[in-house]
């Protein structure tokens, strides 16, 4: 049977290190769907755009999920990047250490398009499941992130992705 790893693509926080509604809205959604067994990996460091604290992202969400219940040893290492294809990059780095899996990547309704876009290239050997959490960001927010998004799969569908 395969092992369950259940990846939190990381999100903003603020500068001292309070979650945003983005972020919680995809650790209750990692906590929904955990099961006994299941291992969790959490992903983001530090970058301008979402954590400019001293403290990595995924510590911040880690720090969370323990609050809710799920023990230490359910943990992988954090994967600390600074965006999404770092996110599948390091990820990929954790999870080559580990056999017979499958991942279940939780991020934001707005952001699963690019998500598997990225995850299905860099991550291509895995068998993965997609969760894409309804953001509830006012209109003008929200619109502006799928704008982003946008123009972000546009560019890689353009010019590749590196890594």
């Amino acid at each position: 049977m395969k092992k369950h790893i259940l990846i939190v693509l990381g999100s903003p926080n603020s500068p001292s290190g309070e979650l945003s509604e983005i972020s919680i809205s995809r650790l209750d959604s990692c906590i929904n769907r955990y099961e006994e067994g299941n291992l969790i990996l959490c992903t983001g460091g530090w970058g301008s755009h979402f954590n400019t604290s001293e403290h990595a992202h995924a510590s911040f969400a880690k720090h969370y999920l323990t609050g809710k219940g799920i023990i230490e040893e359910n943990f992988l290492d954090f994967a600390l990047s600074s965006n999404t294809v770092e996110d599948a990059v390091k990820a990929k780095a954790i999870l080559s250490k580990l056999e017979n899996i499958k991942l279940t990547i939780i991020t934001s309704d707005y952001h699963l398009n690019r998500v598997k876009l990225i995850f299905n290239e860099i991550l291509e050997n895995y068998t993965m499941d997609f969760i894409g959490v309804e953001s509830n960001l006012d209109k003008v927010a929200y619109n502006a992130l799928v704008q982003h998004e946008e123009k972000a799969i546009n560019a890689i569908l353009q010019n590749g992705l590196y890594y």
